[in-house]
């Protein structure tokens, strides 16, 4: 009896121990709950601004036929003048002057350049912007949940720039950046031009990317690297599919806080109202069958100081203003053309994620991807095939790249591959 009174008590006298654990697990159930939904809730709102920030209002809606929404909103109000710098900036409707000497693309559709064909951009489909306005493809909620951060949305990684000769091969390989590239250095350059075959190739990872693109570099390969980029990319992470897009980026910082793809954040300022950055190419280029290419000019602008671009023989696009820049202020150090895909090393091998047609450059035209007529623009504001046109490459038997010349295509190249075979593994 008083041992079973004992244990009675004893029980009672614990259970409101129990009764506070019970109350205090809740409270922190409760907590982490609470903290859990303040977080979702912080979130949704700075990604609900960060959206706000860049979506303009349109003065017209084109839906495209891959799910793309296309607004066209008036010239002065796009993301660029967002910029402190460009509150009061008068927009240059176009530039002062055009590189002379613009290999002419028509001359000859014999040989090699018979086939390739004129591109566009599949919004085309359904509608044009108005004049005085700029297409911008919209950005969704889901776009910017993709990325790492709000913050990161738009942006590329840090170091992802190929560094030739001297570049240290574990800094290479540990940004997962691969890269076949050629390249001319030791000068001034005042712009760049190149025809760049354009096809749709295969990304294993969606964290993955593959582009083709021209790179326009000042300064060092540290902190310092001021770039400006154009060309074609397939990227599922940023645009949320595997279509061939166009795109551009700058960066005056190495790609630390500056710059963006795009019109994802101020800076670039578009002047034309046909061509969208970031939409969906199309046609794209099939094996032994039609090949596609896009033609790309970046140059600086000698009266106002402006990097222009221009798409294709008759797109102006726009231009980033010198002031964004250090180095690009004055002029580039060296140039660059080629490919780059990011190598995530899914299963500890290497991916599979394609270069340009995913073939090796041996197989030639209408099998490996090309870019031609690659010139630099000089001081005078002339364009000039290049000297001593350099080539740079991780490895060789994932990606590999191989120049030429001739009457028909003056400087040229072909490149890329298939990532892991089994020579590359």
């Amino acid at each position: 009896m008083g041992a079973a009174q004992f244990s009675s008590g004893h029980q009672r006298r614990k259970s409101p121990v129990r009764l506070a654990f019970f109350l205090v697990c809740l409270w922190g159930l409760i907590s982490l709950s609470c903290a859990g939904m303040l977080s979702a809730s912080r979130q949704k709102l700075e990604v609900q601004k960060h959206l706000n920030r860049l979506n303009k209002p349109p003065v017209k809606t084109i839906q495209s036929p891959d799910g793309d929404i296309i607004d066209c909103v008036h010239i002065s109000h796009q993301p660029a003048f967002d910029h402190p710098f460009l509150r009061d900036h008068k927009i240059q409707v176009r530039p002062s002057y055009h590189p002379e000497g613009l290999f002419d693309e028509n001359k000859m559709l014999t040989g090699r350049n018979k086939g390739t064909n004129s591109i566009t951009q599949l919004w085309h489909m359904n509608g044009k912007c108005p004049e005085d306005t700029i297409p911008i493809r919209r950005t969704k909620k889901e776009d910017v949940l993709r990325a790492s951060s709000v913050k990161r949305y738009g942006k590329k990684k840090h170091r992802t720039i190929p560094k030739p000769r001297s570049a240290d091969p574990d800094l290479t390989n540990e940004s997962g950046h691969q890269h076949a590239i050629a390249y001319v250095e030791g000068d001034k350059y005042y712009g760049a031009k190149a025809t760049i075959n354009v096809w749709e190739p295969k990304i294993q990872q969606p964290n993955e990317f593959s582009l083709s693109q021209i790179w326009l570099l000042g300064g060092s390969f540290g902190e310092d690297l001021n770039s400006i980029e154009a060309g074609w990319q397939v990227s599922p992470d940023l645009y949320g599919d595997n279509n061939t897009r166009l795109f551009t980026y700058w960066t005056s910082d190495a790609y630390q806080a500056t710059g963006c793809y795009n019109l994802l954040c101020s800076g670039f300022i578009q002047v034309n109202s046909e061509i969208a950055m970031g939409a969906s190419i199309s046609p794209v280029s099939s094996y032994r069958n039609s090949q596609y290419d896009i033609s790309i000019l970046v140059w600086k602008d000698p009266k106002q100081g402006n990097w222009w671009m221009q798409f294709g023989n008759g797109y102006v696009l726009g231009y980033w203003p010198s002031f964004l820049f250090s180095y690009l202020t004055e002029s580039a150090s060296m140039i660059e053309w080629g490919g780059e895909v990011v190598n995530s090393e899914p299963d500890r091998q290497h991916t599979s994620t394609q270069m340009g047609s995913g073939r090796f450059p041996e197989e030639g035209f209408g099998k490996a991807s090309y870019f031609k007529n690659i010139q630099v623009v000089d001081s005078s504001n002339n364009l000039k095939a290049p000297k001593e046109l350099g080539t740079y490459t991780e490895q060789s038997n994932c990606y590999d790249i191989h120049t030429g010349s001739n009457g028909d295509w003056g400087h040229y190249f072909y490149y890329g591959g298939p990532g892991r075979n089994p020579n590359c593994s």
